[in-house]
């Protein structure tokens, strides 16, 4: 009988998680309700608090489900693990926008995330979350290009910090590019050639 409670709570909280993305994308998330989820994934609203705080909380909830794969592939790195080479993070790069393009909930989620998004004071939370995982991302890749600096015997032109900052903002205004109109480019296709060319320009050569 619990296991059967706790199956029936699991099947109500993705019920609710599922509601939310579409609302989500179809509403934008300020206008939507937590009234509105609930009626739409057929739950009460008391199972809403059952489950999520508020409105941020079940934000983050839907993200992490969606997005926590894809938060691994990019920063997985172990403490006292040396830093990741640019390779490494190149192919993560790549592999992570071929999960965009090819995963139509990772799509909508990204897509709810970056355009359908406001950061209102109720959604305090949901910024602090994108925020942390930005830094992160950040500090990865800024720990690659450190490495890749440091193995060879000439100096670089661009600092780390100013290098990591230029790759992320090419990567996340591709991404932003691309959900704003599908249908106009390949993204794993021009990620793959954005991403060398970049770093080509940093004297960085990734094995063809």
């Amino acid at each position: 009988m619990a296991r059967r409670t706790k199956a029936d709570a699991l099947t109500t909280r993705h019920a609710l998680l599922d509601a939310a993305e579409r609302l989500f994308e179809e509403k934008g998330v300020s206008r939507t309700s937590l009234h509105d989820i609930a009626v739409a994934a057929g739950a009460t609203r008391g199972a809403i608090y059952w489950h999520f705080k508020d409105k941020a909380d079940l934000f983050n909830a839907m993200m992490e489900r969606a997005t926590g794969p894809l938060d691994q592939l990019l920063l997985n790195v172990q403490p006292g693990e040396p830093a990741p080479g640019m390779e490494q993070v190149y192919a993560a790069m790549v592999e992570a926008l071929r999960r965009i393009a090819t995963d139509a909930s990772l799509r909508r989620v990204m897509r709810i995330a970056i355009h359908r998004v406001e950061y209102v004071e109720e959604l305090d939370a949901v910024q602090a979350r994108h925020l942390t995982m930005h830094r992160q991302w950040l500090a990865r890749n800024r720990s690659a290009l450190e490495r890749a600096f440091a193995e060879r015997p000439w100096p670089t032109a661009v600092p780390p910090d100013m290098a990591a900052l230029g790759l992320q903002v090419m990567v996340e205004g591709l991404l932003q590019g691309w959900l704003l109109d599908t249908e106009a480019f390949d993204l794993v296709a021009a990620g793959r050639s954005t991403i060398a060319t970049y770093l080509r320009g940093l004297d960085i050569a990734l094995e063809p």
